[in-house]
């Protein structure tokens, strides 16, 4: 007589989903959904959207903040290190050829333009009111290859007009705080001006407001001026001269590749200083705190998954005579551990996706939210002159989101294991004794 084959049970059969489902949407009375497994739910989506709005709000924070310095600055900034006077001891670090210069260093592969500058801080003046800046001489083509100056969506006045008798460029900041519009008149005061027999006394000269622009850095709208090349090198000095050559290249992240190639073709005697040189502690203080940030939250995202362990608890307690009776009709161990499962991954999965929606929308519309707490709270929540950028950027990425999502994911699913592994192991005849 042969024995009759019995059927394993394909692992999430349909009937094992039922039963999870039917166990989701029962009420409390009937020892269904606890409030723990609630708790949880909002607990994983609230862990889940924190931890995509800090790193949507990272990611747009460093990107506005490298953007604003590679399109306002030099990516890289050549000089040299001058030569000592014997009468004065006063170092001269100006470049008398830096046209020559200039063209061997546009020759190098990877180098997008080559401006060379003429640098000096200096008192601006206008309606009795004073501000320190920092005068940059450039010339017109080269100012119209700055991206974040020569945009007419944020600009005022006509690029064209820069370069014209006494024509200059000022920052939004500096028109702010000076209340100067265009067409109003600047006075430079330089106290290295002219040389007299008594003497050096300071340079005023007014010049013609022309173009206003918004760079985006609240430290650069609020000192930078640009002034023509010529009219630079005659306002401080320099005699057909230089300070430096402001070079772009083509790839940015890639500038320390590049940097020996430049100083081999500027020549000899001559330094090199990159973005990254300038900002690289900053970015990697943000990489620290980005990933600190994330830790963080990851361990709230675990706080918020627990909960889904203790829901699932109560549940098999109170669902303790039913697993006897599945037992009893021939429901093996493993699709009691499977139903479980379901239902804490579930939890964990609806939590996640609510989360991932909230935490998407707050990226999206972010600039509306931060007015809406700003005028809540009186204004002055975000001051610019402390973080440098003008509002709170976000910027949503692929990459985080799927990171938030694969730890959310991650930690419900594991979790749920230990208590769905209790309700399979749990006796039959000990869950019907006293019922």
């Amino acid at each position: 007589m042969t024995r009759p084959t019995t059927r394993r049970t394909a692992p999430f059969a349909p009937f094992e989903w039922m039963i999870a489902w039917r166990y989701l949407r029962a009420k409390r009375a009937e020892g269904g959904v606890s409030v723990m497994t609630w708790i949880s739910l909002v607990g994983i989506t609230l862990a889940v959207f924190a931890l995509i709005a800090t790193l949507a709000v990272r990611s747009g924070f460093r990107a506005e903040f490298v953007d604003t310095i590679l399109g306002a600055n030099a990516h890289v900034t050549v000089y040299t290190a001058g030569v000592r006077d014997a009468g004065t001891g006063i170092v001269d670090r100006s470049i008398p050829e830096y046209a020559e210069m200039a063209e061997r260093v546009r020759a190098v592969e990877g180098v997008e333009r080559v401006a060379p500058l003429v640098k000096g801080q200096v008192m601006a003046t206008a309606n009795q009111r004073n501000a320190g800046v920092e005068v940059h001489g450039i010339a017109p083509e080269d100012l119209a290859g700055i991206p974040r100056i020569a945009d007419p969506e944020t600009a005022q006045g006509a690029l064209e007009d820069f370069g014209t008798a006494d024509g200059i460029a000022i920052g939004s900041g500096i028109a702010r705080e000076l209340q100067l519009e265009l067409g109003d008149q600047l006075r430079l005061i330089s106290p290295d001006g002219v040389k007299t027999a008594f003497g050096t006394s300071p340079r005023v000269k007014a010049y013609d407001i022309v173009y206003i622009f918004t760079a985006g850095r609240y430290d650069i709208d609020r000192t930078r001026v640009y002034m023509p090349f010529g009219e630079a090198q005659l306002y401080f000095n320099r005699d057909a001269a230089a300070d430096e050559l402001e070079v772009m290249v083509d790839d940015p992240e890639a500038v320390d590749t590049i940097v020996p190639r430049i100083l081999q073709a500027s020549g000899e005697n001559t330094y090199a200083w990159t973005w990254m040189d300038a900002s690289g502690s900053f970015l990697r203080a943000l990489e620290i705190e980005d990933n600190v940030m994330f830790v963080i939250l990851s361990v709230l995202v675990l706080i918020a998954a627990m909960n889904i362990v203790s829901g699932l608890i109560m549940l098999v307690k109170n669902k303790g005579r039913d697993i006897g009776i599945l037992r009893t009709m021939g429901l093996t161990e493993g699709s009691v551990l499977r139903v479980f499962f379901i239902c804490g991954a579930f939890t964990g999965l609806i939590g996640t996706v609510a989360g991932v929606i909230l935490g998407c929308l707050f990226a999206i519309y972010i600039d509306p939210i931060f007015s809406l707490v700003n005028y809540l709270s009186g204004g002055g929540v975000w001051d610019p002159a402390v973080r440098g950028i003008y509002a709170l950027p976000a910027k949503l990425q692929a990459a985080d989101v799927l990171s938030a999502v694969a730890l959310s994911l991650g930690l419900s699913f594991i979790v749920t294991i230990f208590p769905a592994r209790r309700a399979a192991r749990m006796n039959p005849v000990e869950a019907l004794r006293y019922e």
